[in-house]
Order: C-alpha cells, then structure tokens, then sequence
C-alpha cells in the first residue's frame, strides 16, 4: 500500500507533454526570416538578396541587411557597407555624341588585344588600362565610345609631348612616320586597350572576369585591380593619374605623364554647362569611392540580416546583379554556407529557459535545422536550391513565480517555427546567372505542446482506490485464512 501510495503521488507531482494538432490561427501578416550566409565565391559589389511571394510582391532587399566582405581565405574583413544598389555611378560619358562607327572612321585608337598581344603590350608598357566586355553587352556598347575617346585622349596627349620636344630642338626633325609613332607611344601616359571575351574566352576566364565591362589596370605587368568609379572620359582621366602617382610620382609632378591627360579630356567632353555641372558633381563624390588593388582572386561575402516576408508561399534568393554590368553566367558561383537560418522573433534566453522544457527532445534543432551546412557547386552553370516547409509550434511556457518578471514578460510570444528541409543541385541554362534560392512555405496545421497534469480529483480517486482495494484484498485474504484455519481446528 505504501509503495502504491508513493508511485501515485509522485505521478501526480509529474507531468506529461502533450502535443496537439490544428489549423494554424495565426493572425500576423507578416513573418521574420533571420540568416546569415557566407557566400564563398561572390563579391559584395554582386550579391543581392531578392524576396518574391505568390501575392505579387516582388522587392530587392537592403534594410536590415548588412554584408561582410571575405577575403580568399576565409577570414571576415571589416564592415564595408550595406545591401543597397549602387545606382550613384554614371556608366557612360554622356557628352559625347559621337557613335562608335564615327569615332573609328579615322582609326582605332583603343588597341584590340589577344593572349599574344596582351602578354606584349604589358611587357612594353608601364601601364595598360583594359576594357573586358563582350559584344552582346548593353553596357558595355554604351561605354564603347567612351572608351575610344579616352583612347584618343592619350594618344594626343603622347603627340603633345613630342611636338613640344620638337619645339625645343627648333620644330625640325628627321624622322620617318615610323619613328615618329614610336615616338609618340613611348610619350603615350597609358596604353589603352580592349579585349572582346566572347572572341577570347580562356584569356578572359584566366583574368577572372565575372562581369561586363570590367576595366583592369596593369601596371608593369601586374593587375592593380578594378576600376569601379564613374565612367566618364575626366574621372577615368583622374584614375589614371591618381594610380601614376601611386606608382611612382608621388614627390615629383615631373614624372606624371598622365596629369596632363584631364586637362584634354576637359576639353574634349565639357562642352555645356550642363557638362561642367555633371563633372564638377561628379568629381565631387570621387573621394567617396573606394579603390582596392589587391583582392583575391576569390572573394567571398557573408550577408546577415533578417526579412519580413508575406505568410504565404514564396522566395527569397542570393543572386549575383548589378545595374552597371552585364555578369558573366558561367564565372557565377554561388556556393555558399549556411550559418544560421530561422524563421520567427529570436527567443530571448529567458523564453528559452521557460519553453524549451516543455518541448520533446531536438526541439530547438529542428527550428533551425541547415545551420552549419555547406553548398558546393563544382562545376559551371549550377546551384543548390533549398525548399522549407515552415509549421507554426505553439508552446506554453513554464509559469513565472516572479510577479515582476510574469508582468515583463508577459507579451513575449511562446511561439516557434519548425522547418522540414530538403535541398538539390538545379542545372542553369548558359545564359541565366545562377543563384542560390530558398523556397518556402507555411503549413497550415500547426502543432501545440504543453505541459499535462493530473487534476486533484483524480489523485484522489485514485487514492481512494488504493485504500479500497487494500481493505478488500486485506479482507480477502482474511477471510481466506479464517476457513483454512476453522477446517484445521474440526
């Protein structure tokens, strides 16, 4: 009778988790996704997070998203900037009206390169400023003319030197009009040059060019990186005479061939006042733009933040976009890993100690189940998409015997996502840019835990069983030994 009486109450002191199903009541509009992702092979300048819901809405992300920048090995660099387009760049000298056709009819001066003459022009040259584009590039025709003219600007900077040196010697000479172009090239500050990717795709692919146009600069014979400022003739102009000095030309004004080149390419484009208006608001946001000459070659991007999407089906992916460029399709590799990926209002410590003891086990794993995976792609034109179905757990938390505490706490919401995953490898057609995309959507049954107790009046039914059947086993076997006893005694 004891232990029954020990087992009974110590099953009333317990409790039981219950878990119920029902249709999902949830009123909000809106739900939280939190993540944060390392994209191990994607610029920041590239990636772009997109939200698409069945509902219609359509919208690039850049409020409470932030994006580090990872260099080759892995190692997070210093905030750099937000997820916000950079729709502040000019992408072509609007000054000049001249069509690509009309300024080649006298000759190209921006010089087509190959493997052959490329590997060359940086040998002979100190410095080479190149166009990467391809030829089915919107951007790149528009920047085409731009080009040319910057091309022409050296070229008649570099016959401005040599007239002057003729000058000097009395304005006579005897050279040839071979030796007078020699003449002019050794005078030229940068040699400009142009090499067309789809006639030329290995070279390309070598310089890991990902995006049309891209302008690399060289300077004796290695890469000093990307220009990413304003593409017009004078800022281009500015670059160059800014990377000069760099070089070589810091102490001495002398050395510096290329200052010469803004003042002909003011000439040139500033026609207008509405030009000098442009280059002077240009220029006055040139030293906001940042200039890295050393990144890796791959570079990767951690992206964190949290959206507010639609409670209802839809997407949200990480693409490689930019408003100046066209992006090369097949150098897009989004490879990425998952660091954390949720959905809901981030528990506070406090709510997860009061809910996750009435939850079942691996409870807090499964709200949270691709953190820590890793998505390769391996070969070109692929990426991983991911798919999520999201259910809605409500939980009832643990009582607050704190008053104070209860009353602080009280609007905290004891509710949780589950997610259910499944990811695969999806092939890309050659000319889409592949991107990495999460597809959910939310069930409509939702699922309940909470903590079960025996009511009282059942502990003390139960009780009195106990104490009933003890009497009547009791009496039971009294009267069982009363008989045995009486037939012994007659």
């Amino acid at each position: 009778m004891t232990l029954l009486f020990f087992l009974e109450t110590k099953a009333f002191l317990s409790s039981s988790l219950k878990t119920s199903l029902q249709l999902d009541s949830n009123t909000d509009s809106q739900i939280r996704v939190n993540f944060n992702v390392t994209m191990m092979d994607l610029k920041c300048d590239f990636a772009t997070i997109d939200v698409v819901s069945v509902l219609g809405t359509q919208q690039n992300v850049t409020q409470h998203v932030q994006k580090f920048p990872i260099d080759q090995y892995g190692v997070r660099q210093r905030y750099q900037q937000r997820n916000k387009a950079q729709t502040d760049v000019q992408m072509f000298d609007s000054s000049i009206q001249e069509t690509i056709e009309e300024l080649h009819a006298d000759g190209e001066d921006a010089v087509s390169l190959d493997e052959t003459t490329l590997e060359v022009a940086l040998e002979e040259n100190d410095y080479v400023f190149v166009d990467f584009f391809a030829n089915w590039c919107s951007h790149c025709r528009d920047l085409a003319p731009t080009w040319e003219t910057l091309a022409e600007v050296m070229f008649e900077v570099a016959e401005t030197r040599v007239e002057d040196q003729l000058d000097k010697h009395g304005g006579e000479h005897e050279y040839s009009d071979e030796d007078y172009q020699a003449a002019v090239a050794v005078e030229m500050p940068v040699l400009i040059g142009k090499i067309d990717c789809v006639d030329h795709h290995d070279l390309c692919m070598e310089n890991n060019i990902r995006a049309y146009p891209t302008l690399k600069f060289f300077v004796d014979g290695e890469e000093k990186g990307n220009y990413n400022g304003h593409r017009t003739v004078v800022e281009l102009a500015h670059f160059i005479e800014a990377m000069e000095k760099e070089h070589k030309g810091k102490h001495n004004e002398e050395l510096v061939k290329s200052s010469e080149t803004i003042g002909v390419a003011k000439d040139r484009t500033i026609q207008t006042e509405e030009h000098q208006e442009l280059a002077e608001r240009l220029s006055a946001g040139r030293h906001k733009i940042k200039h890295t000459w050393e990144d890796g070659d791959h570079p990767g991007c951690q992206l964190s933040g949290f959206l507010l999407v639609d409670r209802a089906p839809g997407n949200f992916h990480i693409q490689a976009q930019s408003k100046n460029h066209d992006l090369a399709a097949h150098m897009t590799n989004v490879s990425h890993i998952i660091n954390h990926l949720s959905f809901g209002k981030p528990m506070s410590k406090w709510l997860m100690k009061k809910i996750l003891p009435n939850t079942p086990e691996g409870f807090l794993e499964t709200t949270k189940p691709f953190d820590g995976n890793v998505y390769v792609t391996h070969s070109v034109h692929e990426a991983h998409h991911h798919y999520l179905k999201v259910i809605t757990t409500e939980i009832e938390p643990e009582k607050e015997t704190n008053k104070r505490e209860a009353k602080r706490r009280k609007n905290e919401p004891g509710r949780a996502y589950q997610i259910l995953q499944s990811s695969q490898l999806s092939l890309y057609k050659a000319d889409i840019v592949p991107e990495a995309k999460f597809t959910y959507d939310l069930s409509p049954i939702a699922v309940s835990y909470r903590k079960k107790y025996r009511a009282w009046y059942d502990y003390l039914t139960s009780l009195m069983a106990i104490i009933g059947g003890t009497f009547t086993v009791v009496g039971m076997m009294e009267s069982g030994i009363h008989s045995i006893s009486s037939k012994k005694n007659r």
